[in-house]
């Protein structure tokens, strides 16, 4: 079943650049032109940059794609620190778009929890983006204040058992393994995008073991709870066009089982000066796995 290989259409180039002390990898497709506003494509939790090659296969024109993996993901190392913070993945882009487009806002994709980097930093940088296109970074649930000491609590307890070992990821014995669990985690994901996926998605070790390319420490829960407040206070400054684009699948009620719903996602949106929301039929969460021709038609129309 594995055998089959995914064929690259768009083949990418991959980059090295200095990002706050860490040496960013990043993913390029086609060449910077005068004519071209670079299309930026930002990953989510435990994804990596490779992530979206389907979908620029997908692409009927010949865009200037950047796309990086995230400190911790996939070839960009986090420079040891057992922690992650949320205001660095704002300051890695910004970093990012002065090196690749200091001198022109770009078109920003995110996924997931790229979705939601983008929808904070367009609050922030809004000269700094020409469209806006967020797949399904929905945000967190609402907290109040006396979660905060709770909260604190559990983010040193999963420390300590990140510091012990507990919380590592465990290897395999082969890239088919690695593919078996992707399409495990999506039922949708095909055996040859599996396959492919799985090399850029996990690396080989000395051992011969298969470990994934993304550092346990992102599976602590952040030490900070999630303003809401602050959160509408910059999609009220997102100037540009904004596109949300959901899946057919809801995964928050999935993820949150009534905590945070779709609904209150839309209220939210409703903050934001000019936004449409797009769906995708048959995909889940995982939509550049599960529809990337849809998915590329709907950011080529939206930026066009």
């Amino acid at each position: 079943m594995m055998s089959r290989m995914y064929q690259v259409k768009r083949p990418s180039r991959s980059e090295f650049i200095p990002i706050r002390n860490l040496s960013y990898h990043v993913q390029i497709w086609g060449t910077p032109s005068p004519t071209k506003t670079p299309l930026v494509l930002v990953h989510g939790w435990m994804d990596v940059a490779a992530s979206y090659q389907f979908v620029v296969d997908a692409l009927s024109h010949d865009h200037y794609v950047i796309a990086p993996d995230w400190r911790g993901y996939g070839q960009t190392a986090s420079g040891g620190v057992d922690n992650f913070w949320f205001p660095d993945y704002l300051a890695d882009l910004d970093f990012l778009l002065d090196h690749y487009a200091p001198n022109q806002p770009v078109n920003l994709v995110g996924h997931s929890m790229g979705g939601n980097v983008v929808m904070l930093f367009g609050g922030v940088r809004p000269e700094r983006v020409r469209r806006l296109i967020n797949l399904e970074g929905f945000g967190m649930p609402a907290t109040t204040p006396d979660q905060a000491p709770e909260r604190y609590a559990k983010w040193m307890d999963e420390l300590k058992k990140l510091h012990t070992g507990e919380m590592d990821l465990r290897p395999y014995d082969a890239a088919s393994g690695v593919a078996r669990r992707l399409m495990k985690t999506n039922p949708r994901l095909s055996a040859d995008k599996a396959n492919w996926l799985s090399r850029h998605w996990a690396h080989e070790n000395d051992q011969g073991q298969w470990t994934i390319l993304g550092e346990p420490a992102h599976k602590l829960s952040n030490a900070n709870l999630y303003r809401v407040e602050e959160v509408m206070a910059l999609y009220a400054r997102l100037s540009m066009p904004v596109l949300a684009v959901e899946a057919s699948d809801n995964s928050l009620d999935f993820w949150w089982k009534g905590k945070f719903t779709l609904e209150q996602y839309h209220e939210r949106l409703k903050v934001v000066p000019q936004v449409e929301i797009a769906r995708i039929d048959d995909a889940g969460h995982m939509m550049h796995h599960d529809q990337p021709e849809v998915l590329a038609a709907l950011i080529e129309r939206f930026i066009a």
